[in-house]
């Protein structure tokens, strides 16, 4: 059976590969592929382009369930897999099965001759994995159900954590966590209106509902260039929580305003839809800021008579390189964490994250709010935010900083739905929204 380079099944085994074996993340991993896959043919009726958006369907599929794929595996080989590239065909090839998502003689037949295409010796033990998954799939399932990493598909170390910081309601977050997220859309108020844009997706067939006074989450998932007025920039996908940091920021016309690990862009293109700025978007990645500087292309923001924006490639916790000594009125501090709240969408992270990471994140978050706190003039505020569920990045990252700086306060912050306290809002992830973490912070 001749299988060609951009079968699904393929494609989706290497993506695995690349997470499990080489630490990639499934989003580098996925733009790797695009750029190698750009010039392949169409392939039984379907283009290179459909086949790797199949592939990634399976990928994400895999590591939303790897715990329960995982556990089969080890459950159904007696010794370490050789060669250790296996691993990715099989975890597809499992996951098609699991999840019924074709027929079994198909995935089983595919899953043998694409592994044996490269490793002919492995014909017959891949053969003999998927078969005796369908044997004993009632046996292995029950004893799944019995085993913590299976059951809830997270590590146990976050499984421990979360236990512990949210006993009332770990398994609803975790639930919600292994649920396919939503679509959620950012209305540009520059470019049309929130009724005017509801009546666009009506009259395009894209049913929706209201989150918050904003917000619109489609009831299905389409391709961006499938949004009503998506290319002239009427419109933007970003998480509901995620929409909340702009207007939190609480920064108004003619201000001077930092936004500190800007890329992909998002809060920044949003802070100039709601306000004349005088922005600067930093990040230490200058080919993350492409994609900061298309959005704001796209959505009509790089170029405004009573705005100023400049995109700068730098560290943030670094201003000699890049500071001009001219003090910001509002800083936005949109710090790397685990990215825990977030795990519906890279679901790859539970996978790649280990506990003694935290620990390093904790030091990086604390370095940025002491390098930028200086920044601040007297009276502006800073908002702190995360896209973490854990306390190590959150309150307990403000406490430390209240600890050590006499010229904080922390502004409350009453969102609908949030765990609101003095040291900030968690938001826990739900039907509507990801989780997230700000803090307002007052320089007096």
């Amino acid at each position: 059976m001749h299988l060609p380079a951009t079968s699904p099944r393929l494609l989706a085994a290497n993506l695995v590969n690349a997470v499990l074996l080489d630490g990639y993340s499934l989003t580098a991993s996925l733009a790797n592929l695009r750029a190698a896959s750009t010039d392949l043919s169409t392939v039984d009726g379907r283009s290179a382009s459909q086949n790797l958006a199949a592939a990634q369907n399976l990928a994400y599929g895999v590591f939303r369930e790897a715990g329960r794929l995982r556990f089969f595996l080890a459950q159904l080989t007696e010794r370490p897999i050789s060669p250790v590239e296996l691993n990715g065909h099989l975890l597809v090839g499992l996951h098609e099965l699991d999840a019924g998502l074709s027929p079994a003689y198909a995935a089983v037949n595919e899953t043998v001759d694409i592994a044996a295409r490269r490793y002919p010796r492995a014909r017959a033990f891949v053969n003999a994995v998927m078969r005796n998954f369908q044997r004993r799939r009632t046996e292995l399932d029950l004893a799944a159900r019995k085993h913590p990493e299976a059951r809830w598909n997270f590590p146990p170390w976050w499984l421990e954590r979360l236990q512990d910081e949210y006993p009332a309601n770990w398994e609803n977050i975790v639930n919600a966590l292994n649920t396919h997220p939503p679509m959620t859309l950012r209305i540009n108020p520059r470019q049309t209106t929130l009724n005017d844009y509801r009546a666009q997706l009506d009259a395009s067939g894209h049913p929706h509902r209201l989150a918050g006074a904003t917000a619109l989450i489609l009831e299905t998932p389409v391709p961006v260039a499938e949004l009503p007025g998506f290319a002239e920039g009427w419109v933007s996908v970003q998480d509901f929580g995620a929409q909340m940091a702009a207007p939190l920021l609480d920064a108004t016309s003619s201000m001077r305003v930092l936004d500190a690990c800007a890329a992909p862009g998002g809060k920044t293109s949003h802070l100039l839809e709601i306000a004349n700025l005088d922005l600067v978007a930093l990040d230490s990645d200058a080919n993350r800021l492409v994609r900061v500087q298309e959005n704001l292309d796209r959505l009509g923001l790089a170029k405004q008579p009573d705005a100023s924006i400049r995109l700068l490639a730098n560290d943030a916790g670094k201003p000699s390189l890049w500071w001009d000594e001219k003090p910001f009125d509002r800083i936005l501090l949109d710090a790397p964490c685990t990215a825990s709240g977030v795990v519906r969408r890279h679901p790859d992270g539970k996978w790649l994250k280990r506990a003694e990471d935290m620990q390093h994140l904790a030091r990086e978050q604390s370095r940025l709010l002491e390098a930028l706190w200086p920044l601040l003039r007297p009276g502006g505020k800073m908002l702190y935010a995360t896209c973490s569920l854990f306390k190590a990045e959150n309150s307990e990252q403000i406490a430390a900083f209240l600890a050590r700086h006499t010229d904080a306060c922390v502004e409350p912050i009453e969102i609908a739905g949030a765990v609101s306290g003095q040291l900030g809002a968690q938001i826990i992830p739900g039907l509507n929204t990801d989780g997230f973490f700000y803090a307002r912070l007052l320089k007096t």
